[in-house]
């Protein structure tokens, strides 16, 4: 995954704002990342991903295409609800 790829697709908050908002702020748990743009307070997915960004596993992440196919299936099957202004 490229810097400039989202890792919250409901609110579109990048792997960039992530890692800068961890490097700057110093959260004390990874659900302080939902404070960078809402990220994790839509449907759930990544909530996964912003803790291995938060614990600097972030090489650990999918590519950009095998991201959204992953989240594609979670939404599928009913695990996660977008919110609706952000579908689309």
């Amino acid at each position: 995954m490229n810097l400039d790829d989202p890792v919250c697709l409901c609110f579109r908050v990048t792997k960039r704002k992530l890692v800068n908002f961890v490097r700057r702020e110093l959260p004390k748990v990874p659900s302080q990342l939902s404070a960078c743009g809402g990220a994790g307070t839509g449907c759930g997915w990544c909530v996964p991903f912003l803790v291995k960004l938060f614990h600097q596993h972030a090489d650990e992440l999918p590519t950009a295409d095998e991201y959204a196919a992953a989240r594609a299936d979670y939404i599928a099957a009913g695990r996660g609800t977008p919110p609706a202004a952000t579908e689309g």
